[in-house]
């Protein structure tokens, strides 16, 4: 049965057509995704349906007595705490609650009074049958599951991070378990836990579900259908989003091949038309032009203009183009790295992952020049030239129009400058628009166009595919897949990760741990850490742990390294921190060591690359126990 069913929706803006003639269907346990270009409408297309924005004609229908759940894309709150956000939700609960409450009140006084009696049964079955009795479990478990304690739900809501305030919208809008879901840009702000947890709860969603998004890993994982909106029209695919492609991709071609094939008919039998419409043959040319009138035109296959670019062929450089040695940094007494490590070579392709609040961003700023740093050393290599992309686009001035933001920046002429701005879709009067007006995607391709005139050698850029549509991002991979230069970018576009990247650091706890391959095999190979994981604790359940050591050194040394350090009781605070910071240190190598036996044992072909990874791993390692041993004696004394 359909949940939602659209028919022959239509919206304007004046005389600009948003869309025509939508017509489309969703089921109970169906995960439809809603792409397009940016500008395309969806949006707009979600606004209308969920009531917000006035439609110019068609219909709209939900099931009767449906509940409906619409994540937001804002964080304009009335609330001042999770808890009152989440009051919100259940406001109608928690009036039946409270009524129920005084009537408990009333009947106490006056138990006798059948109407009140009968008044309070209904109400409590309206109670029941919305959830009144679950609504606290209920909500526990949702805030929960999305990464808050007790703790934060009294805390002030504007206090919350970008990634945060997403996932109270999203506990708003999943806490009543409502019929239909409207979500708009979801995967937004949110780090790759969170995406996983999303996903898994999706898949187990029983209501039907429309969302918009320009994540390709998340439409894959979640979507049984797509709705493409393109040149104002809706059109519906079963499957998810690489399915999706294929089948539409496989659609233009087959329409490509008919509309050309019908053109030369129509060529043809025009030629014949005004070679024989006055001779001997008028009549057969009459006829022909009776057909050619009656003719169903098949349309030219719709093609969105892309933005066309190539990065330059980079100047040469030093092999080592960047090293990072020692690095420690701390933000209001928070320490976010410790004696961190990296060493970047010419022409790798490096993706930096890990949760929000880690250190991302702030590991990029501290490279460029942004930050500064306390301890440790930062060194770029000869005749680098570097080129950086910020999640925050804040390179562009809000006070030049889009053409004097070339112009002043490059030093260019008005001519070139808009035959470059023409290449990154900025035509026409386009070009006259301020900065400050432009829309997010519009600020992410002039800040592209930007670093792709500073001919850098060296890219780093932090979330380049927030802000941007599929089909941009997808013309950006081709562009640094075809860079011959190095980069390093942070990312939470798993998507793009695994079309990239080469080579994946984790970053946790204060330190990177290195995969030697794209997000998959990143993947892969976190999955095999757990399997080895668990199988070594199984191997060593009732074996003497004595033995063991001497079987497999580094795999318990940490272990005996806390122990020792809980018997010294005479350490001073500073000299404990400093342990333990060590002791995390050598958990982190000796995570990376394991993975380092299995990658060997996994890729023969690949054993010199990796044993020199595993050596100069193994080399620090031992570096940190003779450390630990130093001050573990000093602390003893």
């Amino acid at each position: 049965m359909a949940v939602l069913k659209v028919s022959g929706l239509a919206k304007s803006f004046g005389v600009n057509t948003v869309f025509k003639d939508v017509s489309f269907e969703v089921r109970n346990g169906e995960r439809v995704g809603l792409v397009g270009a940016n500008g395309a409408g969806k949006t707009t297309l979600l606004r209308c349906l969920m009531g917000q924005e006035e439609y110019d004609k068609g219909s709209i229908f939900l099931s009767s007595g449906s509940t409906i759940g619409y994540l937001r894309q804002d964080f304009k709150y009335t609330s001042q705490s999770i808890r009152e956000e989440m009051e919100l939700a259940w406001k109608d609960v928690l009036y039946y609650k409270e009524k129920l409450e005084e009537m408990s009140k009333e009947l106490a006084a006056n138990q006798l009074n059948e109407t009140l009696i009968e008044t309070y049964g209904r109400m409590e079955e309206r109670f029941e049958f919305l959830g009144g009795y679950d609504y606290e479990s209920t909500t526990r478990k949702i805030l929960t599951g999305l990464g808050f304690s007790s703790k934060d739900w009294d805390r002030d809501i504007h206090g919350f991070s970008g990634g945060q305030k997403v996932r109270i919208n999203l506990a708003a809008a999943f806490v009543r378990h409502p019929d239909f879901l409207f979500l708009d840009e979801p995967t937004n702000h949110l780090d790759m836990s969170m995406l996983e947890w999303l996903e898994e709860y999706l898949k187990s969603y029983r209501g039907g579900i429309l969302m918009v998004s320009h994540d390709r890993y998340f439409l894959d994982a979640t979507a049984t259908g797509i709705i493409d909106l393109e040149n104002h029209q809706a059109y519906s695919y079963r499957g998810n989003y690489s399915q999706f492609l294929k089948v539409k991709s496989q659609k233009i071609e087959a329409q490509e091949r008919a509309y050309i094939k019908q053109q030369e008919h129509i060529q043809e039998t025009e030629e014949y038309i005004r070679r024989y419409k006055a001779g001997i043959k008028a009549k057969q040319a009459r006829g022909r032009q009776s057909q050619l009138d009656r003719l169903e035109r098949i349309e030219k296959p719709f093609h969105i203009d892309s933005l066309r670019f190539n990065f330059e062929k980079p100047e040469d450089c030093a092999d080592k183009v960047l090293d990072i040695l020692n690095l420690t940094f701390s933000y209001e007494q928070h320490t976010i790295f410790n004696n961190l490590y990296m060493q970047i070579r010419k022409g790798e392709t490096v993706g930096i992952i890990g949760s929000n609040g880690v250190g991302k961003s702030t590991l990029l700023k501290l490279i460029i020049g942004e930050e500064t740093f306390r301890d440790g050393h930062i060194r770029v290599g000869n005749r680098v030239k570097l080129g950086y992309y910020s999640q925050e686009l804040n390179r562009l001035c809000p006070h030049y129009t889009v053409l004097e933001q070339v112009e002043n920046t490059f030093n260019y002429g008005e001519a070139a400058a808009r035959n470059i701005l023409g290449m990154f879709l900025f035509q026409g009067d386009e070009v006259f628009k301020s900065v400050s007006m432009l829309s997010g995607g519009e600020k992410a391709r002039l800040t592209l166009l930007m670093l792709f005139l500073d001919r850098p050698n060296f890219l780093i850029l932090d979330e380049p595919t927030n802000h941007l549509d599929i089909m941009t991002r997808e013309v950006m991979e081709k562009a640094l897949l075809a860079f011959g230069g190095t980069i390093l970018f942070v990312s939470h576009d798993r998507y793009f990760l695994d079309k990239v990247a080469t080579r994946i650091l984790e970053l946790e706890n204060g330190a990177l741990t290195e995969y030697l391959g794209n997000y998959s095999y990143y993947k892969e190979k976190k999955k095999n850490m757990e399997e080895y994981e668990r199988d070594k604790a199984a191997e060593l359940s009732g074996k003497n742990i004595k033995n063991h050591i001497h079987k497999v050194g580094v795999v318990t040394t940490k272990e005996h390294a806390k122990s020792k350090s809980l018997r010294i009781s005479t350490f001073t605070a500073n000299m404990q921190e400093k342990l333990e910071k060590i002791e995390m240190e050598i958990q982190r190598l000796e995570t990376t060591l394991k993975m380092y036996t299995i990658e060997m044992n996994q890729t023969p072909e690949q054993y010199e690359t990796i044993m020199e990874f595993y050596t100069d791993t193994k080399q620090k390692l031992d570096n940190l126990y003779k450390k630990w041993e130093q001050l573990a004696s000093s602390a003893e004394q």
